[in-house]
């Protein structure tokens, strides 16, 4: 199954560049242009894997965008994306659960093979969630 991404970032040219890109890499991608619009789709389309998000947008902002997303679906992995990288921000958004930082621009190998890394993370904590429900479903026959 192809990752499925949400691509977020206040920049609409940086946005169709990118999911055209990605989209020949084979990835399936949704765009957002706000933390707000990406918390909707999200609502709306909840197997996405990855989030690819600027760190420095108008109104609610990468981090604030971040904490929202992990509050609501932990699972989720975030890449959070930047031109105005700080060590400060790179810590927090660590902190708040992103699973990577890049520098904007990315290199496009880099970024799709942290996008890969991450989904692969995503899905194998799904498949223990799996598992876990599967094995107590099966404890409750042995009493």
């Amino acid at each position: 199954m192809n990752p499925y991404i949400l691509l977020v970032d206040d920049e609409v040219q940086f946005v169709e560049t990118m999911q055209k890109r990605l989209v020949k890499k084979g990835l399936k991608v949704a765009a957002a242009l706000s933390g707000s619009e990406a918390l909707d789709v999200l609502g709306k389309h909840r197997n996405i894997d990855v989030v690819i998000l600027d760190v420095k947008m108008p109104g609610m902002d990468g981090l604030e965008t971040l904490q929202e997303i992990k509050k609501r679906l932990p699972l989720v992995e975030v890449i959070m994306l930047t031109g105005h990288a700080t060590v400060e921000s790179a810590v927090q958004g660590m902190k708040l659960g992103a699973y990577d930082y890049l520098m904007k621009p990315c290199d496009q190998e880099e970024l799709l093979d942290k996008v890969h890394e991450a989904v692969g993370v995503k899905r194998n904590r799904e498949e223990k969630i799996r598992e876990a429900a599967v094995k107590n479903a099966l404890s409750g026959f042995q009493d």
